[in-house]
């Protein structure tokens, strides 16, 4: 077809089988299946007829083909796929949270990317257990007496209540019923669950008596939501789950702790303040305490439970538990995961813990040798930044840490917009009306690609 061939009327326009098959078109459609393709290529000729009818001047094949180019364009940056977080959020709930390690899927490539002994016993040639192995690195990690492994936290805490407390009550402080990612709340969880909700206290102050006052009303268990998204600071008081187990016992009732972002480290080495452990929670005596996968346990997405066997035993026993499990790449991951944590290899081979403990005088190292290679002059400087651990964990902790900033002809968000439209794409943030890339979240392995595009996008700046 003839770039310079005049589009007039709706006449003039090639049917959408020939559009398809334009070279430029085609090779532009290379990343999209050929029926979105199709699909694409309709919805802008539709829209191009609208467009004609209301301009008086004439177009151009040209005009068209570069229309649909840019659809297929905008349409292609929707599939998952890499991006370089340049944001300084560690744990960014956007960019799929905790970053996992290449040699973590490079151990467990051959079990998930073939047949497996998923289900199947290899030493009795019988049906076998899913996970088994998992779920027993995670009782040893956890130091709980056993654990289990569902699809994510909500999923995890729905699946406690729903065995535990099916039409029945369940404790909780108002200052706890928290919203987490997505829209999703505790107080819509519980319900949903069939537990009905029996609120105490205030949203800054709950007291041990309003526990032991809503114990009276026969409750099916007690529990506690730790607040892994934010922080309440000023006049407040909670109950430490120790009391709580403590009035559990005494009345005979099972409490639940959930802790959101679950860890199994000191967390004080890399941000000088202490966050609630896992193993700490099984030693406070709590009966079944559920977690994250994929936020400071640096995994993938998946809820943890582990506590009381035969609490365990009874949330497997529950039908919607099977509506819930997690598949062969989870499982393997997960194993994989848990050994790093139970060998003392963590530091080294969870990639979120690998660039927390970043110094930033690295960081510092790695930017200017960034900009020695970019030759950017004083449109891009150093400077001292703040990360953050994010995604719904360890609020209002900042991390020390090293951005490129940018200063240039361009707004802040058309240079962001640059390096969003990159391959691949680098997600930086703007802070005081300036643009910027912080390394805090940046691994060794992508410097080299951040030089490359950073280097062709200033020859864009003024």
């Amino acid at each position: 077809m003839k770039n310079s061939l005049k589009i007039r009327t709706r006449r003039d326009i090639p049917a959408i089988e020939t559009l398809a098959s334009d070279r430029k078109i085609s090779q532009a459609s290379n990343k999209l299946a050929r029926p979105l393709a199709i699909e694409i290529i309709r919805s802008v000729i539709n829209d191009f007829k609208i467009s004609l009818e209301e301009k008086s001047d004439e177009t151009t094949l040209d005009d068209l083909r570069q229309k649909i180019i840019n659809q297929f364009e905008i349409v292609s940056r929707g599939k998952i796929g890499r991006v370089i977080n340049g944001t300084g959020i560690l744990v960014h709930t956007y960019l799929g949270r905790a970053p996992l390690s290449r040699s973590l899927f490079d151990n467990i490539r051959d079990h998930v990317t073939g047949y497996g002994n998923l289900e199947f016993e290899v030493n009795s040639g019988k049906r076998g257990k899913r996970g088994e192995l998992a779920e027993r690195y995670l009782a040893l990690l956890s130091q709980s007496e056993a654990g289990t492994i569902v699809n994510n936290n909500a999923a995890a805490l729905f699946l406690i209540l729903n065995t535990l407390a099916d039409r029945k009550k369940v404790i909780i402080s108002r200052g706890e019923l928290v919203q987490i990612g997505g829209g999703f709340r505790i107080p819509d969880i519980i319900k949903k669950s069939g537990a009905r909700l029996l609120e105490i206290g205030t949203t800054n102050i709950t007291e041990l008596n309003d526990y032991k006052n809503a114990i009276d009303q026969n409750p099916a268990l007690i529990l506690k939501v730790h607040r892994s998204n934010f922080a309440i600071d000023g006049f407040t008081e909670e109950v430490d789950i120790k009391e709580l187990v403590r009035l559990g016992r005494e009345s005979n009732v099972p409490v639940v702790n959930d802790l959101g972002s679950g860890v199994f480290i000191d967390t004080t080495e890399f941000i000088n303040q202490k966050e609630p452990t896992v193993p700490e929670s099984v030693r406070t005596g709590a009966d079944l305490t559920c977690f994250s996968g994929d936020k400071l346990l640096g995994g993938l997405q998946a809820g943890l439970i582990v506590g009381r066997v035969e609490l365990i035993s009874k949330i497997k026993r529950n039908p919607i538990y099977r509506t819930m499990r997690v598949d062969k790449v989870v499982f393997s991951a997960m194993e994989e995961l848990l050994r790093y944590y139970l060998d003392g290899s963590w530091k080294e081979n969870v990639k979120l813990w690998r660039l927390a403990n970043t110094a930033e005088a690295e960081l510092y190292k790695r930017g200017q040798a960034i900009l020695k290679k970019i030759r950017a002059g004083d449109k891009v400087v150093l400077e001292a930044s703040q990360g953050q651990m994010g995604g719904g964990s360890l609020p209002e902790v900042y991390l020390p840490s090293v951005a490129l900033v940018f200063y240039n002809g361009l707004s802040p968000q058309k240079t962001a917009s640059l390096f969003r439209t990159s391959d691949p794409p680098i997600i930086g943030r703007i802070k005081d009306d300036k643009f910027m890339i912080d390394l805090k979240a940046i691994d060794m392995d992508e410097l080299d690609m951040v030089v490359s595009i950073t280097k062709d996008i200033v020859t864009k700046f003024e």
